[in-house]
């Protein structure tokens, strides 16, 4: 439950003013943890108590296009690019005043702090990725791949879509309770676990920013100007130094377990991956235990 997380809090941090919740010490080892699609911040309402319990100070914020996180300007592009991502991240660091931190996620938030990682190793003492390296390559991504694993993401084809705009829209809540379904085929969540997060397709740059996400990492829209500079940095796939631990889900249903051992080589530091049994795409949620235990072996990066 949100309550878990302790109470919402709100920052101006650049072009947004990011809702977020904090638990723990204020003047404990920061930890980031950030959610992906189509998820919340209750993907972390049992890590992020653990986390504190071991006096970390644990900030989990709601993404761009997320629960009560609102952009500033309505002139600002509802981007859902991983460059603003990126962006975010390092915005909220600033606004909160952490000078490093350690930075876990998965899906749109690991690919956040992956970017970070990469881009500003200083600001990111560690690093915990679910599905490993996961700086998108849109150069290549009109290259196809096995049929198998194309099925897998037939949401993003219906999202290139002005029917796919459309059904996103008028469905949110169903379409994304199917996505939960399928890409964790094994965790048995009940109505009561989605309700807890569907409000958080609510928000008003919802549908702009997932379609967005979906149509620009294939090249088929173009990006905020303010951004162009750092997707420029990431086309060159650049390699991650800090200290990191990368996860899969067994029975991942987006991207199967193992598909991911080819991007290992960019990993330039300490590097260990693993593979958690019974999870699927949503790792924090349905196997808390083992992300924390993630985060907590990289914790020593972070004290004197």
């Amino acid at each position: 439950m949100t309550d878990a997380l302790g109470s919402l809090r709100r920052v101006r941090a650049s072009v947004l003013d990011v809702g977020f919740h904090e638990i723990g010490p204020v003047d404990g080892p920061p930890v980031v943890l950030l959610h992906g699609f189509p998820y919340d911040v209750q993907a972390y309402a049992e890590v992020a108590p653990a986390l504190a319990a071991q006096g970390c100070r644990v900030v989990v914020p709601y993404l761009r296009g997320f629960g009560p996180t609102r952009f500033v300007d309505d002139d600002t592009p509802r981007s859902g690019e991983q460059a603003a991502l990126g962006q975010d991240l390092l915005a909220l660091l600033d606004a909160l005043a952490i000078p490093r931190a350690l930075l876990a996620g998965y899906d749109w938030g690991g690919r956040a702090a992956c970017i970070v990682a990469a881009l500003q190793p200083e600001r990111c003492a560690a690093l915990v990725s679910c599905n490993s390296y996961n700086i998108q390559h849109i150069a290549t991504a009109q290259q196809p791949i096995a049929p198998s694993d194309e099925a897998r993401l037939w949401y993003q084809y219906y999202f290139h879509s002005e029917r796919g705009r459309a059904g996103l829209a008028q469905h949110r809540a169903d379409l994304c309770r199917l996505l939960w379904r399928m890409w964790s085929p094994t965790w048995a969540f009940d109505d009561a676990t989605f309700e807890r997060t569907a409000p958080s397709f609510d928000n008003p740059d919802f549908v702009d920013v997932v379609i967005h996400s979906y149509r620009h990492r294939y090249g088929l829209v173009p990006g905020d100007p303010a951004c162009a500079a750092t997707e420029a940095r990431l086309a060159a796939q650049p390699d991650i130094a800090v200290p990191a631990i990368t996860l899969d889900g067994a029975d991942d249903g987006v991207l199967a377990a193992g598909g991911t051992a080819g991007h290992a080589h960019h990993f330039a530091g300490p590097h260990e991956h693993r593979t958690v049994p019974g999870a699927g795409h949503n790792l924090p949620q349905e196997r808390p235990q083992a992300f924390a235990a993630a985060v907590g072996d990289l914790l020593h990066h972070l004290r004197p």
